[in-house]
């Protein structure tokens, strides 16, 4: 089976909202939706995480300019926790100060919808019941505001892919949490056990997807607009890994998650109950109860629904997707 079906305009588009903090490997995971037949971006809603909430929606807007997209709405997310913390740390060691690898590309003309993030994610979830799939590429905050503005977006909600947590592996922040839930974790908390179709798509896995100093080289020697785009944002996100993995390539997080939306068959999953620490050391820690034993006691883990946890990822078909739809646009 090829990593891409040209056959896909017969069926029906999988519709998509990207939650997104870009970020370079979200411009990646952007781009690469855009360029993707069987979805269609009906929107992207921004979160902190990356970079602050502002800079996200400009980053956000800049990049459907760039790539022509400006009919897809933008709708600006929460700017603090949802227990009203505020953002402390932000990762422009390893994104660059613009969330952009340092470009410092001009302002976009566009502006977000007059909507919040979760009202248009409510809207748009009953507009299309089971037929929306929401991919979460930083915090939880947005969609755990949903969730509490209206009891059915769970239910109408067709699936969320999760890019979060470190299932059996140590974290990215620190050795219990991984970025993304770590931003707010009692967000994610609220996500994981909210009865909602939920995939985590964790750092266990995407650990395992890496773009190669090579593969950089074949994405700058194309003529793919999104390709050249990103070759100039990558130096930094090349950089940090370089200092902080010693590897010569870079973890594709964000779009590993999108691709395994947008092509279930990408990963294998194992399902539990998932509930996520929200204080002391190990803020942050996503912790996945398997059911193999039944417990008789009564405890914070009982009767919660399940969730799906990514535990395999075909590394390569991910690769060359990326590879692929990045170098045609």
């Amino acid at each position: 089976m090829s990593a891409i079906d040209p056959n896909n305009n017969n069926k029906e588009k999988k519709k998509i909202i990207i939650d997104t903090d870009p970020g370079i490997d979200d411009t990646m995971a952007i781009f690469v939706a855009l360029r993707s037949p069987e979805v269609e971006v009906i929107g992207l809603t921004t979160i902190f995480g990356n970079v602050y909430t502002t800079l996200a929606t400009r980053n956000a807007l800049h990049l459907l300019e760039n790539a022509g997209r400006t009919d897809i709405p933008v709708a600006e997310g929460s700017h603090v926790t949802i227990t009203n913390g505020t953002k402390l740390r932000i990762a422009d060691f390893v994104h660059g100060v613009d969330g952009l690898g340092n470009q410092n590309f001009p302002p976009p003309k566009g502006k977000p919808i007059q909507q919040s993030a979760p009202a248009f994610l409510v809207e748009q979830a009953s507009l299309y019941p089971g037929q929306l799939t929401v991919v979460a590429l930083g915090p939880l905050t947005n969609i755990a505001l949903a969730i509490q503005l209206d009891p059915a977006f769970a239910k109408n909600v067709g699936q969320i892919v999760v890019l979060g947590g470190a299932f059996f592996v140590n974290g990215n922040v620190n050795p219990a949490a991984e970025a993304n839930i770590f931003g707010d974790p009692d967000a994610a908390d609220i996500v994981f056990t909210s009865g909602a179709d939920v995939l985590a798509v964790g750092i266990n896995v995407t650990h395992q997807v890496i773009l190669t100093d090579a593969d950089r080289a074949v994405l700058a020697s194309s003529n793919g607009k999104f390709a050249q785009y990103l070759c100039k944002v990558l130096e930094v996100y090349f950089s940090y890994h370089r200092d902080s993995y010693s590897m010569g390539g870079v973890y594709l997080h964000d779009p590993t998650a999108l691709l395994a939306a947008v092509n279930p068959s990408l990963v294998t999953y194992t399902e539990g109950v998932v509930r996520v620490q929200t204080s002391g050391i190990s803020r942050g820690l996503t912790i996945l109860y398997n059911k193999q034993k039944r417990f008789g006691e009564v405890t914070e883990w009982s009767d919660k629904p399940t969730v799906k946890v990514a535990v395999t990822v075909d590394a390569p078909a991910v690769i060359k997707t990326v590879m692929e739809r990045l170098m045609e646009s």
